[in-house]
C-alpha cells in the first residue's frame, strides 16, 4: 500500500489555529518540558507580567497580589505563556491578557480544578477591563472558593 501524503500545509487557509494560538501552544509545550522549581516558576510569572503592555500589566500585577494573598498555597507558573496558579500541579486559575490574542478585554479564567460548580451552569472566566474595590473583593471570594 503506498504511503499517503498529508495535504494539510502550514500557512494555508486550511490551518485551524491562528499564528497567535500556535505561538501559545509552542509556549505551552516548552513549559511542559521544563521541570521548574517553585522559585523559577514564580520568577517566570513575574517576568511574563513585566513584559505585558498596559493595561494588561497593571491588571496582572494586581491579580497576582490578590491571588497570592487569598490563596498562598497556590503555586504560580505560566500556562500557555500566561500567568497561572496551580494546586498539586493542576491549573486552578489564570490571567489571559487582552494583548495575547488581540482581544477586547482581559480575562480571569478558571479550569476544572477550581470546582466552581454552581448548579448546571456557571462562569469559567470573567472579562476584565479595570479593577474596582468591589471587583477585587469579588475576585478574592471566588479565588478562595476555587482554591479550596
Amino acid at each position: 500500500m503506498p504511503a499517503t501524503k498529508s495535504t494539510h500545509r502550514r500557512g494555508t487557509s486550511d490551518n485551524v489555529f491562528t499564528a497567535d494560538q500556535s505561538a501559545a501552544m509552542r509556549e505551552r509545550a516548552k513549559e511542559e518540558k521544563a521541570q521548574r522549581s517553585l522559585e523559577e516558576s514564580a520568577a517566570e510569572v513575574q517576568t511574563k507580567i513585566a513584559e505585558l503592555p498596559e493595561p494588561d500589566r497593571g491588571l496582572a500585577e494586581r491579580l497576582h497580589q490578590l491571588i497570592t494573598a487569598a490563596a498562598p498555597h497556590l503555586s504560580p507558573r505560566t500556562y500557555y505563556g500566561m500567568p497561572a496558579y496551580t494546586r498539586d500541579g493542576k491549573v486552578v486559575c489564570f490571567f489571559k491578557p487582552a494583548s495575547k490574542f488581540k482581544d477586547r478585554y482581559a480575562q480571569l479564567g478558571f479550569e476544572q480544578e477550581a470546582r466552581l460548580d454552581d448548579g448546571s451552569m456557571w462562569p469559567t472566566s470573567y472579562a476584565l477591563t479595570k479593577l474596582t474595590k468591589a471587583d477585587e473583593d469579588r475576585i478574592v471570594a471566588i479565588i478562595k472558593k476555587a482554591a479550596g
